[in-house]
């Protein structure tokens, strides 16, 4: 056998082994793709997850699952984030009360949009709230469900308990003194 023959019979051989044992030298494409496939979902998540717009005075109010901070005493949405019919869960970190208060609005069955503290008066020291299954709240501590038409309605018991809205143009307004009202659902202390 040649030199040149072994030569390339050994490059051949090395060339196998490095398949075998993945030491050869790897693609970079594949990788750069996939991180820019990542990239642009988690962006497309994020712009379904927080939307936003230019209709919404307050943007920090418009993320489901979103801190609310109020501006002049207000908390406005665009009516349109509730179009879907999915409740939407929002915090406010009350200072006076020291006290984080939950709420949600969403939009009934019957078209009428309808906020509600995340708490009732029998289950509130569990302090689990409620999640929307259908058109329907249903309690995290008890499992009661409650139709999306009487959120709002209905006071007592294990409903979400009834927080004021007002509806003015394509805003839904809430008003930081009604929010305040609340704190009570949310003490979560011994003395409570």
């Amino acid at each position: 056998m040649t030199a040149k023959k072994q030569s390339s019979k050994a490059s051949t051989i090395e060339a196998k082994k490095a398949v075998v044992m993945n030491t050869g030298k790897k693609n970079p494409v594949p990788i750069v793709i996939a991180a820019v496939v990542v990239i642009a979902l988690a962006a497309g998540l994020g712009l379904f997850l927080f939307p936003g717009g230019e209709s919404a005075k307050n943007t920090s109010a418009n993320s489901p699952s979103g801190t609310a901070i109020p501006e002049k005493g207000r908390f406005t949405y665009a009516v349109s984030l509730f179009d879907d019919g999915k409740a939407r869960h929002f915090q406010y970190a009350d200072t006076e009360s020291k006290t984080t208060i939950g709420y949600f609005i969403l939009k009934s069955t019957d078209g009428v949009i309808r906020a509600a503290f995340d708490a009732c008066d029998v289950c509130w020291r569990a302090g689990k709230g409620y999640y929307q299954e259908g058109s329907s709240m249903v309690c995290r501590n008890c499992g009661r469900r409650f139709e999306s038409v009487m959120v709002n309605e209905v006071q007592g018991g294990c409903n979400p308990a009834p927080l004021n809205r007002i509806i003015e143009g394509n805003q839904v307004v809430i008003l930081e003194d009604d929010l305040k009202k609340g704190h009570t659902y949310f003490k979560f202390s011994k003395e409570a």
